[in-house]
């Protein structure tokens, strides 16, 4: 019996090996922040649901809730580096990869969550999602979380009676001219020590929609919330461009048809969970929630109206008149 050449057993390999590739489960690590019950905690949990569901030994999905990964100073690194494959960042960590994604950020630009969604559904949001393909990043999809509320150590209905006081902020230069603009000092810190930065005094107020602040349970320590509605906290989920290109076609097909379906069902929820979250807080009987007259609302918007024009050169005044005209149904 002839023995097998070297060529043989060369290309013998070579096949078992091409075929292991060809059955290869593709894994998916998605890294996020917050609680699991949280409007994205859900999101991120139903697409391993059915992205598992739907490509059976194709596609694994594990998900790292509460920074148990990477906290949001690294995960983007960590993305880019290819330690996981999804994230779904706040927009406000996109400012130094794109100066569009900024608009996200203005005060008071936006009505509601429905002005938003007509935003990021139209030309000018879909095309934001691909502006950072050249640098590594590929956005998938907008998820809410919700409007977003000042919190602080002691009642605010005025700009001026934040004066002098200490606000957690993300790192973001609008976020920081924000604070700035009502003669506040910002201060940025990672998501997993506001709680304990707020109970310390090392700041003495946030802002965060209902779901974050109840699911942090900030609201044990900030006595007064003040109900402002003055900015959007979304996220954008984003994967490596060049994982994500490089997926097989009927693979990235079904994730991008899946995503789209979380999208939708995110939110959807994040306002039942906006509602219910605020009654939470409410109910407890550690807090006060305070509403704003009219007249306390527009002097607040005045107040931070330089933030807008100071940053729409930056941005682009097209993306922010598209943002303006999306408030008009």
């Amino acid at each position: 019996m002839r023995k097998p050449t070297f060529q043989a057993l060369l290309a013998g390999a070579a096949l078992t090996l091409l075929t292991g590739m060809i059955h290869a489960e593709t894994v998916i690590k998605f890294s996020h922040v917050v609680a699991e019950n949280t409007p994205k905690g859900q999101g991120a949990l139903m697409f391993k649901k059915l992205a598992e569901e739907r490509l059976p030994g194709k596609v694994k999905v594990e998900v790292y809730p509460n920074s148990q990964l990477f906290g949001d100073g690294k995960e983007m690194e960590a993305l880019l580096l290819g330690d996981v494959q999804l994230i779904a960042p706040s927009l406000s960590k996109f400012d130094r990869y794109t100066n569009q994604i900024q608009v996200f950020d203005l005060p008071f630009l936006f009505n509601d969550i429905t002005a938003i969604h007509r935003f990021q559904n139209g030309p000018t949001g879909t095309a934001i999602l691909k502006s950072m393909t050249k640098k590594g990043l590929i956005g998938l999809g907008y998820w809410d979380n919700g409007m977003k509320q000042l919190s602080a150590k002691k009642p605010l209905r005025m700009p001026a009676d934040a004066k002098g006081m200490k606000f957690r902020i993300q790192a973001s230069d609008i976020l920081e001219a924000q604070f700035k603009a009502i003669g506040a000092v910002p201060q940025k810190l990672a998501f997993a020590e506001v709680y304990s930065a707020l109970e310390t005094g090392v700041v003495d107020g946030a802002e965060n929609p209902w779901s974050n602040a109840y699911s942090q349970k900030f609201y044990e320590v900030q006595p007064y919330f003040t109900e402002s509605n003055h900015g959007y906290l979304g996220y954008m989920v984003v994967a490596n461009s060049k994982f994500w290109e490089e997926l097989p076609a009927d693979v990235r097909s079904v994730l991008e048809k899946t995503l789209a379906e979380v999208t939708a069902e995110v939110n959807k929820s994040a306002g039942v969970f906006s509602e219910g979250d605020r009654k939470k807080i409410k109910d407890s009987g550690k807090t006060e929630i305070l509403a704003l007259t009219a007249e306390q609302r527009a002097a607040w918007q005045s107040a931070m109206k330089p933030v807008l024009d100071q940053f729409t050169p930056k941005i682009g005044k097209e993306i922010v008149d598209a943002a303006i005209a999306a408030n008009k149904p």
